[in-house]
């Protein structure tokens, strides 16, 4: 029945204009005789019939009433969303008609026509109109909405029949946007029940079910099931054609900072399709509570993340510094967010190449740790850029360290990368001979504990490829990979900065810590899971009328097809089973010290060729990337 008198709706909805008003016109004419007759009735107390001078209340009415209606505008508004002016502008009309129809009826009157007409004739007008524009803005606007949600809605199963997933069920029941048509189960006692009066189905016959129902979406309700469990309903679900949405985390919910309604995108690490390593809680709190700590690079990626993770641990204060204003300053209004916390943050604007400033900081705040940051990451960036790379990466780094000894801080532990292992890029020699100098210093019995951790690519970072498909795939590719075989090493934010957390708690001075990241990840599987986990299927050569296709663009400056975390063999175990202790080649710094302070005047130069020059002398395996230069010395003159 409501499916018909939505047909009905919308064919009333798909007139032209004119027509429209046409209609109003010949329904508000309709009334004025209606309410004569009504008049008379009640007047006469009897179902009477006009006869005689009785009929000339009508042509009266008529040529009083829609002249006053279409001046005063009643015919221009659109129904379905009318609104209380509206409505005062009906009383006003109705009003001024009758006045005009009391003066001819009541005041001056007719044979056969009781005066009482004049004044209860507008009083049912105003009724009956007042009435019938109520009706059809209440009807027409929810028919409107039915069909607008019909039309737009996106059919929806929600994997998981419990409490989450009713909640959910309940709270989508007014969407425009989705409609639940089911669920997914793997109770298999619950197969076939109704929720709701949707149905609960296997989620073995996904492929059937997504076709048969029109599924576009599938909304993940679970939030009880361990990450193994969880890959396996994923890759389930990749051939499936839809796009997997999860509902927001408890704790937000229970913050009041999303509702259920805020469906969000897949983690991370659903995307990794690996078990994240759980940290461990004695090593993270081990040396930061009630202590002075100091994140360089704090508005970065990797830094934001680790001042989260560090503010959690209640430090007696945490000094931020980087040299990105909007950054430090979106960071500061982040941690300060809640002041139950008393946590002292103190934003430091500062570069870590201006040594006296770094000096001044140090003997200010005397940290008692030091997580260093800082750091120009984009291999083909830094690749044009040697110059800027080597002045923040290696010159930068010596100066935090080198102030962080003098300023007699307990630890300092550098954030580094697996490019640094065997690199093939400046940013990965850059940070290999950061790590060299750090062994240098801590070898030379420093009161402080230098240490590096180093850790592959990390997933959701700036530059990671993550947001960079996302992007692609909504506006419907192509993907961008720079070559079919490229692998690499991933992590998740979390997971690196709580490393670097438990591995600067084990150090002893000179350390290199890694993790054991399990199986490395190739990035066209990556690019691909994404694009099926979306919904959409990839076009290639066997599948031509696919959503998205893959384009590989040939390996970028010093990009290598494969990364490597160990440069030696026979890593050391440490009291965390996934991180390791690497002991690998450095140069005493009585022997470096000269060569940093040649490397320094050459960038000081912009001399590119001195600079490469240098790197290979000093990093072991370092093979320049032949033809790409610096910016600044092409214009310069002074590169090769």
């Amino acid at each position: 029945m409501r499916a018909v008198s939505d047909r009905y709706v919308q064919s009333i909805l798909d007139l032209p204009r004119p027509t429209k008003r046409a209609l109003a016109v010949l329904v508000d004419s309709c009334l004025c005789i209606l309410t004569i007759w009504l008049a008379f009735c009640f007047r006469l107390n009897d179902w009477v019939t006009l006869t005689g001078g009785q009929l000339l209340t009508i042509p009266v009415s008529l040529v009083i009433a829609l002249p006053i209606f279409i001046t005063m505008g009643l015919y221009r508004a659109i129904f379905r969303f009318l609104g209380w002016s509206a409505f005062i502008t009906v009383i006003k009309a109705i009003t001024i008609y009758g006045l005009a129809f009391m003066v001819i009826f009541t005041a001056i009157s007719f044979p056969g026509i009781p005066r009482t007409i004049g004044i209860m004739q507008p009083l049912l007008l105003l009724l009956a109109i007042g009435l019938t524009r109520f009706m059809a803005r209440y009807f027409l606007s929810e028919a409107y909405k039915r069909i607008l949600r019909q039309n737009t809605q996106t059919n929806m199963l929600i994997y998981g029949a419990g409490s989450r997933g009713r909640q959910v069920a309940g709270a989508l029941s007014g969407s425009v946007d989705f409609k639940v048509v089911g669920y997914l189960d793997d109770d298999k006692s619950l197969h076939g029940s109704l929720i709701g009066g949707a149905a609960v189905y296997n989620p073995e016959k996904i492929v059937e079910l997504s076709a048969r129902l029109n599924v576009r979406t599938i909304l993940l309700a679970l939030p009880k099931i361990d990450r193994s469990r969880r890959n396996e309903i994923l890759e389930q679900l990749r051939g499936a054609r839809v796009a997997v949405r999860t509902v927001p985390d408890l704790n937000a919910l229970a913050r009041g900072q999303a509702e259920f309604t805020d469906l969000q995108e897949l983690d991370i690490e659903d995307l990794l399709g690996r078990t994240p390593v759980q940290p461990d809680q004695a090593l993270l709190e081990r040396n930061i509570h009630g202590r002075v700590v100091l994140v360089t690079g704090a508005a970065g990626s990797i830094g934001s993340e680790l001042c989260r993770g560090l503010a959690r641990l209640k430090p007696a204060a945490l000094l931020i510094l980087d040299q990105n204003e909007y950054g430090l300053y979106a960071l500061e209004n982040e941690l300060t967010g809640d002041p139950d916390t008393g946590l002292q943050i103190v934003p430091l604007l500062a570069s870590v190449c201006d040594e006296l400033r770094i000096q001044k900081i140090m003997e200010t705040w005397q940290p008692n740790i030091v997580y260093h940051a800082a750091a120009y990451k984009h291999v083909p960036l830094v690749e044009k850029n040697p110059v800027e790379g080597v002045k923040t990466n290696i010159l930068g780094t010596v100066t935090v360290a080198r102030a962080a000894i003098a300023a007699r801080a307990e630890r300092f532990i550098l954030i580094s990368t697996d490019k640094a292992v065997r690199p093939t890029n400046v940013m990965g020699a850059t940070k290999r001979l950061a790590e060299m100098a750090l062994q240098g210093l801590a070898a030379e019995r420093a009161s402080t504990i230098l240490t590096m951790v180093r850790f592959g690519n990390v997933l959701g970072s700036s530059g990671s490829v993550v947001p960079l498909f996302r992007q692609q795939i909504r506006q419907g590719g192509p993907i961008t990979l720079t070559h079919p075989e490229i692998t690499r090493f991933f992590m998740t934010v979390p997971e690196a900065t709580e490393l670097v957390i438990q591995a600067g708690s084990m150090a002893k001075g000179g350390d290199v810590f890694v993790l054991d990241m399990g199986e490395p990840v190739k990035i066209i599987d990556l690019a691909r899971r994404m694009v099926e986990l979306s919904g959409l299927t990839i076009r290639d050569e066997r599948n031509p009328s696919g959503d998205v296709s893959i384009v590989t663009t040939g390996l970028r400056p010093g990009e290598k097809l494969y990364e490597e975390l160990l440069i030696g063999d026979n890593p050391e175990p440490t009291e965390h089973s996934k991180i390791m202790r690497a002991r690998e080649r450095f140069i005493e710094w009585a022997m470096l010290a000269p060569k940093l302070r040649q490397l320094s005047s050459a960038a000081e130069e912009g001399d590119v060729e001195e600079l490469r020059r240098i790197l290979s002398e000093l990093v072991q395996d370092y093979r320049p990337f032949d033809g790409v230069v610096d910016l600044v010395s092409v214009r310069q003159g002074t590169s090769k």
